[in-house]
């Protein structure tokens, strides 16, 4: 059984898909870009993008009664690698030991022009 997790603390989807989905023991949230809610403006620089996006899927686990702590998987998307230690800076003050096991990858392009997308598995 799955359940759709849905927050307007987070952007909406921009498409045919979920913000996040309960699927009993795990949530699935879907990749988050650096859009800030409230605003609906991306963050200036990798640092702002970075924390933007993490606190989409803050707000996607806090929807659902988790945190942060219950992330154990992550996968980043970049579009420059180079600015892999800035993100990896913001990153590391949103979780603590034993840190979520991490994917971070480059690729050509994002959706609407993002320099980031995280998405998370949490376990409950």
């Amino acid at each position: 059984m799955k359940n759709a997790i849905a927050t307007t603390k987070a952007p909406g989807a921009i498409g045919p898909y979920s913000q996040g989905i309960d699927a009993g023991t795990e949530v699935y949230c879907s990749g988050q870009l650096p859009i800030d809610a409230a605003t609906g403006e991306m963050g200036k620089d990798i640092v702002e993008m970075t924390k933007n996006s993490l606190n989409n899927l803050k707000a996607i686990l806090e929807e659902n009664g988790m945190t942060m702590d219950n992330v154990v998987k992550t996968t980043v998307f970049m579009t420059d690698l180079a600015d892999f230690g800035a993100m990896n800076e913001v990153y590391a003050s949103y979780f603590s030991a034993p840190f979520p096991a991490r994917s971070a990858v480059q690729v050509a392009a994002l959706p609407k022009g993002a320099a980031i997308e995280i998405e998370c598995i949490a376990k409950k």
